[in-house]
């Protein structure tokens, strides 16, 4: 079975909403919508207070080269545009809307109907991903229309669909592929137009045979389009290890996948893409798994952007009594939040509760040299050892022996018998070297 052969952990999948079915979940009186949850440059707010708008309006510009649209969730009025804390509790320019009876706009279908045939060209499918403000629903929240802008001087053979999710707990993909199957692989077909690609291979993992099973019997239909089977393995779902196990392609250090002559996208982006070229939506919602071993109802809900977490949480039976710490996407990689009054955005794929005796770290013991962190990382670095550079500074060091080559995985962190918080010094120190880096150009 198929899948990358440096380093890698077995995490408890925990998949414990695997088998429930997307339901919509609306918001209920207001939405608070930030004009930054994408990569790069935050989006220029072009609505003013007072103002009423329709769903699927654009609300807020993005004007730089890396940069996304932001639209309307809801029909409603603004009620005040603020400084309010993001899901790391930092204050960022913030849309306030008071929802009203959806009304959307007239220009987008909003029949259930499947819509087959691509008419678009491929500069046509750019602008329109770069005017519906798609990103990469992975969690990178990279604009979408900037991949399928391929530099002069690079060819691209293959698309490939991330359909891992590898992430502990999250299931949201996995829905997708159950019950949007059909619209997202015509999202594929017009992210192989957009790249003018023939071939397209979909990666899943064997612990999502329902899915494999249906998407291998509704590609029949689709040529070029090939669905695979991968051993389950974490990070398996990071750009790198996918590419590594599906092609046996290794991006060298500081290049991208299209320096291998690929392009990746994840299997919630293939949907997203296919509802704004085929059905002229806008990104205005996500499907959100919201989980937990104490939550009541664990589930997988269809989420407008902007909607408060709390009422997710209600959704799915309330906060427990026993919780220690609420997290925005897995527990490798998702972020603490510093309350649930914050609200979802384009890149929020779950929320997960984590029980107190969960949340609780380690106590920090000295190194003791056992190299289990340069054994599980997938990229071949040396964690204990960048670590140490980052805690002393050194910050060349740092950049000669890879930091920035760091996916930022968790693997030596959950891996490490002494409790060390490796991933954060290795944060701290990609930060500074960036920084460092960028400086210097």
């Amino acid at each position: 079975m198929k899948t990358f052969k440096l380093g890698g952990i077995h995490p408890e999948e925990q998949k414990i909403t695997a088998d429930r079915p997307i339901e919509v979940l609306m918001p209920k009186q207001k939405v608070f919508v930030s004009n930054g949850q994408h990569l790069g440059a935050p989006a220029t707010i072009i609505v003013n207070k007072g103002d009423a708008v329709k769903t699927g309006q654009l609300i807020a510009k993005g004007e730089a080269f890396i940069s996304a649209n932001i639209h309307s969730p809801v029909t409603g009025k603004i009620s005040r545009i603020d400084l309010s804390p993001d899901q790391s509790g930092y204050k960022k320019p913030m849309i306030h809307i008071d929802v009203a009876e959806d009304q959307w706009d007239e220009n987008i279908d909003t029949s259930k109907d499947i819509k087959h045939g691509i008419t678009f060209s491929k500069d046509e499918i750019i602008e329109k991903l770069k005017e519906k403000g798609v990103v990469g629903l992975g969690g990178a929240t990279f604009p979408s229309h900037i991949k399928l802008m391929i530099p002069d001087g690079k060819k691209i053979e293959y698309l490939i669909i991330n359909g891992v999710e590898c992430e502990p707990y999250l299931t949201a993909d996995h829905r997708v592929m159950l019950e949007r199957a059909e619209e997202m692989l015509i999202g594929v077909q017009v992210l192989m137009k957009g790249l003018s690609v023939e071939k397209a291979l979909i990666g899943i993992e064997a612990n999502k045979p329902d899915a494999i099973a249906h998407l291998s019997a509704l590609v029949v239909n689709f040529p070029g389009i090939e669905v695979h089977t991968l051993k389950v393995k974490y990070p398996q779902g990071a750009e790198k290890q996918l590419i590594k196990a599906l092609l046996r392609r290794e991006v060298p250090s500081g290049k991208l996948p299209l320096d291998v002559g690929c392009v990746v996208n994840n299997a919630g982006t293939a949907l997203a893409v296919y509802e704004a070229v085929q059905k002229n939506k806008p990104l205005i919602e996500r499907v959100v798994t919201v989980t937990g071993k104490s939550v009541t109802n664990p589930c997988n809900l269809l989420v407008r952007i902007g909607t408060p977490i709390h009422e997710l949480i209600e959704k799915a039976g309330g906060l427990p009594d026993d919780t220690g710490k609420v997290i925005s996407g897995g527990p490798m990689m998702g972020k603490a939040l510093n309350t649930i009054e914050s609200t979802v955005t384009k890149g929020t794929s779950g929320i997960l509760v984590m029980r107190k005796k969960e949340s609780f770290r380690k106590e920090v013991h000295h190194c003791i040299r056992c190299r289990k962190c340069t054994t599980v990382c997938p990229i071949g670095l040396e964690p204990y050892l960048l670590s140490q550079e980052a805690k002393l500074q050194y910050w060349d060091l740092l950049e000669k022996d890879g930091v920035m080559d760091c996916i930022e995985c968790g693997s030596c962190h959950y891996s490490c018998p002494a409790g060390v918080p490796l991933l954060d010094y290795v944060r701290v120190g990609k930060s500074a070297v960036g920084k460092i880096m960028r400086n210097r150009r």
